[in-house]
């Protein structure tokens, strides 16, 4: 009988033993990432304030995807689209004051500064363009098109 609970014993500090390994080496849950976009803008803050719409670029000059994001988004400028850079060295009061946390951060928003569309990171010129024209005119893109803009 001895011999039985000495095993039982040995058993239950072996799988203890296992139990606090296992813990130690189990890797970590991966992070999850989430970076801010703002949902309104002052409409003040930036040129062309009567425009009906805005395409504001959040970027640093040292990036090299926010170059080739204010060359597509530049393209945009109409008497309907007011296009503005908001390059965190000249304008950091405005990055600050809307959360910018990671650049290239596209907005789009409308004549009352409500947040329509955004992009983090480089668009593409076709998911840009084609979320512009459909929030200034729905219907104009083909239905079941969805361009990833959050």
């Amino acid at each position: 009988m001895e011999r039985v609970l000495v095993v039982l014993v040995a058993v239950a500090v072996v799988a203890a033993i296992a139990a606090v390994v296992r813990r130690r080496t189990a890797p970590d849950p991966p992070t999850q990432s989430s970076w801010s976009v703002p949902a309104q803008l002052d409409r003040a803050d930036f040129d062309r304030p009567d425009a009906p719409w805005l395409v504001a670029v959040f970027s640093s000059a040292s990036c090299l995807s926010c170059r080739g994001t204010w060359a597509k988004a530049e393209q945009l400028a109409s008497a309907e689209v007011a296009v503005e850079e908001v390059e965190a060295g000249a304008r950091a009061e405005l990055h600050q004051r809307y959360g910018i946390d990671a650049v290239p951060c596209l907005v789009v928003a409308d004549h009352a500064g409500v947040v329509r569309a955004s992009f983090l990171g480089e668009p593409s010129s076709a998911d840009l363009w084609a979320t512009v024209a459909e929030l200034r005119e729905p219907g104009s893109t083909p239905p079941g098109c969805d361009h990833g803009a959050a």
